[in-house]
């Protein structure tokens, strides 16, 4: 439940015994944002790009409502499934999103809470209306589990302090109980 920025460190040691794999983003921000100098939860993604250790043809986004000029840019050409997409048919996303995780030797998932709506998800750093329903994302999990390829996941950004009656915690404690 930790900030997202942990996944670029547990992608990058996944990476040294596996070569050529996924990276499936569940999101509301893509996280490819200018860095600095240390790894954050903004910039994670753009780092492991930059250093070669993820293709950006291997990259895939779901949920995506939020993100700045400079990320769209770095976004061209990226498989990006966001909101509107999904609203409009759940089942065909899910779909190309199996499908194109078929096509990875290995992948692996990462879950930003925050790709929920805050309705279901408020206990998170950066609510941004318009997400998933808690529903919504265990039928994508539920699904995305079948696949034999799938090898690693971590679901971050879940801050209980910020939590409303324990919502977030309870939807995260879900969503991981399906994965199982």
């Amino acid at each position: 439940g930790g900030d997202h920025s942990i996944t670029y460190s547990l992608f990058k040691g996944f990476c040294k015994k596996n070569k050529d794999v996924g990276l499936l983003i569940f999101d509301a921000h893509p996280d490819c944002s200018f860095y600095v100098k240390s790894i954050s939860h903004e910039d994670f993604v753009r780092k492991l790009v930059d250093e070669g250790i993820l293709r950006r043809e291997n990259l895939v986004y779901v949920g995506l409502r939020k993100f700045g000029k400079s990320e769209v840019a770095f976004l061209k050409g990226i498989k990006c499934f966001d909101m509107k997409d999904i609203f409009l048919n759940i089942e065909e996303v899910c779909d190309s999103v199996m499908e194109i995780c078929r096509g990875f030797k290995e992948f692996y998932l990462s879950i930003d809470i925050d790709v929920l709506d805050p309705a279901f998800a408020p206990g998170t750093g950066y609510l941004e209306p318009g997400g998933l329903s808690a529903r919504e994302l265990i039928y994508f999990v539920s699904r995305i589990k079948l696949l034999k390829n799938l090898k690693r996941i971590d679901l971050v950004e879940v801050n209980p302090e910020k939590d409303i009656n324990g919502i977030t915690v309870k939807n995260a404690a879900k969503i991981l109980s399906e994965l199982i």
